[in-house]
């Protein structure tokens, strides 16, 4: 760190501790996605909707705390609804 003001220092401390806390929430975003997805190709219904329910609360906070923009909250959203949906249409339809 190169800077010289104590303003500029206090700025510094402060946009790293907000890096540190946007990346815990995009990490928790990512697993949750990543467990959802691999309930998606075990086939398992119950599983994959509660990590679903799980995912899309946690895009939720991700979107009210400003890591993630609105519109990308939305995408992600509807894609993994719309991968869920078609996993298991044919699952229930039977």
């Amino acid at each position: 760190m190169a800077v010289k003001n104590a303003s500029a220092k206090k700025r510094h401390k402060q946009s790293e501790d907000r890096r540190l806390r946007n990346k815990a929430v995009k990490s928790a975003t990512r697993t949750s996605a990543r467990k959802f997805v691999e309930a998606v190709h075990v086939k398992d219904q119950a599983l994959a909707s509660e990590k679903l329910g799980i995912l899309l609360s946690e895009l939720d906070k991700a979107g009210k705390k400003g890591v993630i923009k609105p519109n990308a909250v939305s995408r992600k959203k509807s894609r993994m609804m719309k991968l869920y949906n078609a996993s298991f249409e044919t699952a229930s339809a039977k």
